[in-house]
């Protein structure tokens, strides 16, 4: 495994001339975010405040339905959103990697996870993924947090399983490969992310538009991550 320096230089070198179509790639998603809550808001909130004001509701019955509504399902269906997005956005910075791939196409690699075999696989992964993290959460946090960095290479290995093979790969195994390729890299990942706090601190500074150019950069270093993971448990 290659040092957190040279996964970063890894990276930046995939970015080098390819940082506009990156950030385009990576704005989709957040773009995509905002009109669905603006239609959210209008279709939704706008008439029930209007039907609260004429006395058809009161307020209190608004807030906590528009509460429990947002909490319950919100979470698992932005969650999901970020799944589909994310791993397509993943792939792509894997290929380019590689060598597969020589240039980003914005508006159509970041829906690479919406197509056929690809959507059904992580749904299925993320929705098995929740489900196990959130019960090892019940034991403490702490473990909820391991065990989500053990399974955090699931999609990339569905991925590649998908196009060495040519079909769908068992959804299950997928995390569990995961979980056995990241034992004793689980802390090597944990590091991985953490160097980027101080970009993190520089974007939040700059109300955000930093994230236009860090987003892509994680992104990409953490598929330089899984390049260089040994693939020889997989075997």
């Amino acid at each position: 495994m290659k040092t957190r320096g040279q996964l970063k230089s890894e990276a930046k070198s995939v970015l080098n001339g390819r940082w506009k179509d990156s950030v385009l790639m990576c704005l989709v998603p957040t773009l995509i975010s905002i009109a669905f809550a603006v239609v959210i808001v209008v279709i939704v909130v706008l008439p029930l405040m209007a039907l609260s004001q004429n006395g058809a509701f009161d307020s209190q019955s608004i807030n906590e339905a528009s509460n429990s509504t947002g909490g319950s399902g919100g979470g698992l269906i932005s969650g999901l959103f970020s799944a589909l997005f994310g791993a397509g956005i993943s792939w792509t910075f894997l290929d380019l990697l590689r060598g597969n791939k020589q240039e980003i196409r914005p508006f159509s690699d970041v829906f690479r996870g919406f197509s056929g075999v690809f959507a059904l696989g992580i749904i299925v992964i993320y929705i098995l993924s929740t489900i196990f993290v959130s019960l090892w959460a019940l034991l403490f946090v702490i473990p909820g947090i391991i065990k989500s960095y053990s399974y955090s290479q699931a999609y990339f290995i569905y991925y590649d399983t998908y196009e060495q093979t040519g079909t769908r790969p068992d959804f299950l195994a997928c995390i569990t490969d995961s979980r056995r390729l990241m034992k004793g890299y689980k802390g090597k990942l944990f590091l991985l992310v953490w160097i980027f706090i101080g970009w993190h601190i520089l974007a939040i500074i700059t109300a955000g538009i930093g994230y236009l150019w860090l987003t892509p950069y994680i992104s990409a270093t953490k598929a330089a991550f899984y390049e260089n993971l040994p693939k020889q448990t997989l075997a």
